[in-house]
């Protein structure tokens, strides 16, 4: 029988843990992998949610990076003063504007992509292909289970 108080006790492994540990070791070896292109996790987080979400406005990308929406904005003005991103005009809210990445964000963006590449392949190094794709099937029914049930908790 163990003895030791249920705090000294080893937690049992998680998905949530384990999952937010690979979140974190991946982001810590990306951030080293593109040290020497200038940019800060920050720069570089907001150029590939762009990327992705072309046309996207503050709010929703402050939402993404999990940022608060002034800091947001900051870092979209340093962005767009050094020529990397782009404010333009919501067509169908004229209050609104919408963020594009600018052609100097091009090439920059190729590196971050080659790096983040590298980065996985070191992540998944021992898995078969297939065994890959099981992986990334099973975090995207997961992702979706979480968005359903955030979306169910709106509604209440």
């Amino acid at each position: 029988m163990d003895v030791r108080p249920r705090a000294a006790q080893r937690p049992r492994l998680t998905v949530g843990f384990v999952l937010s540990d690979i979140a974190r070791l991946m982001r810590r070896n990306f951030n080293r992998r593109v040290q020497s292109l200038g940019l800060t996790q920050a720069q570089w987080m907001l150029l590939a949610r762009i990327a992705r979400h072309e046309g996207a406005k503050q709010a929703q990308l402050a939402e993404l990076l999990e940022m608060q929406p002034i800091s947001v904005a900051r870092l979209i003005d340093r962005m767009e003063a050094s020529g990397w991103v782009e404010r333009r005009p919501d067509p169908k809210d004229r209050r609104a504007v919408n963020l594009y990445l600018t052609k100097k964000a091009e090439p920059i963006l190729g590196e971050l992509w080659e790096r983040a590449e590298e980065t996985q392949t070191i992540a998944l190094a021992g898995l078969s292909t297939a065994n890959r794709e099981d992986l990334l099937k099973a975090l995207e029914t997961v992702r979706e289970n979480l968005i359903g049930d955030c979306s169910q908790g709106d509604k209440t």
